[in-house]
């Protein structure tokens, strides 16, 4: 077993979830890399360069309980105990609630909430017998304030926001911190789809957000690196937002 942390994020072959991975792994963490896309994770190794040694792979389809927590278990037993918990997983399409139906709410309501419990089950238990760990899932700035077409898609990030603050108030006396990163508007994969099918997109954006950019993945790692880090171990139970000013609570 590495002498590293163990760090194992969900969703790690997304434009936000590879950010994180080869931030983690450059602050000197063991990172298990977990998602259902297994191109989008052999894309992150070929990233990793020098550091491919401390990145292993675990292709999952987060959304099936038994075989999340079978990967958990097996990261935990070739790699060690997970101390950093990441939650980047998450998937929304635009579309008017009106016109949805329920096969549609229920994928998106599996993706962003039923996937990172799971998840979070099977490592919790550990951190609390060893009362050490931190946690930190993404939700969305949709979840405190609301975004017109993605309905359910706020319901869920809304509900991950209430389940880190009380998880947080549940064991913090076992020394876990558990936060939430809401990321605005960045430039991943699916942005830049969505930018296809509405090139106007972007400008709208850029003129509602202060700094005048959307953010780049690597924005949203660099949260996630101190809120894993020492620097952090004072807080919990908070909603940080890397929208670069577009919501300000």
């Amino acid at each position: 077993m590495s002498e590293r942390k163990v760090a194992l994020v969900t969703g790690a072959a997304g434009g936000i979830g590879q950010a994180v991975v080869l931030r983690l792994l450059s602050d000197g963490f063991t990172v298990a890399a977990m998602d259902i896309d297994e191109k989008g994770l052999a894309a992150v190794m070929q990233r990793a360069g020098s550091h491919k040694s401390a990145l292993s792979l675990w292709p999952c389809d987060q959304t099936d309980e038994k075989q999340t927590r079978d990967a958990v278990a097996k990261i935990e037993a070739r790699l060690g105990p997970v101390e950093g918990l990441v939650n980047t997983i998450g998937w929304v399409g635009t579309t008017r609630f009106a016109d949805e139906d329920s096969n549609y709410w229920r994928k998106v309501i599996a993706i962003n909430l039923e996937s990172v419990l799971y998840v979070t089950h099977a490592v919790l238990k550990g951190m609390v017998e060893r009362k050490a760990g931190k946690m930190v899932h993404f939700a969305s700035d949709a979840g405190r304030v609301g975004t017109s077409g993605e309905v359910v898609y706020s319901a869920t990030k809304g509900g991950i926001i209430a389940f880190a603050k009380s998880l947080a108030r549940e064991h913090a006396r076992h020394n876990i911190n558990v936060n939430c990163v809401s990321p605005g508007p960045t430039d991943t994969p699916l942005l830049q789809q969505e930018i296809k099918d509405d090139p106007e997109l972007i400008k709208r954006m850029v003129r509602l957000i202060p700094f005048r950019r959307v953010a780049q993945p690597e924005d949203q790692a660099s949260v996630v690196s101190f809120l894993l880090s020492k620097d952090a171990d004072y807080i919990t139970g908070q909603t940080i937002s890397c929208s670069g000013g577009l919501v300000m609570i």
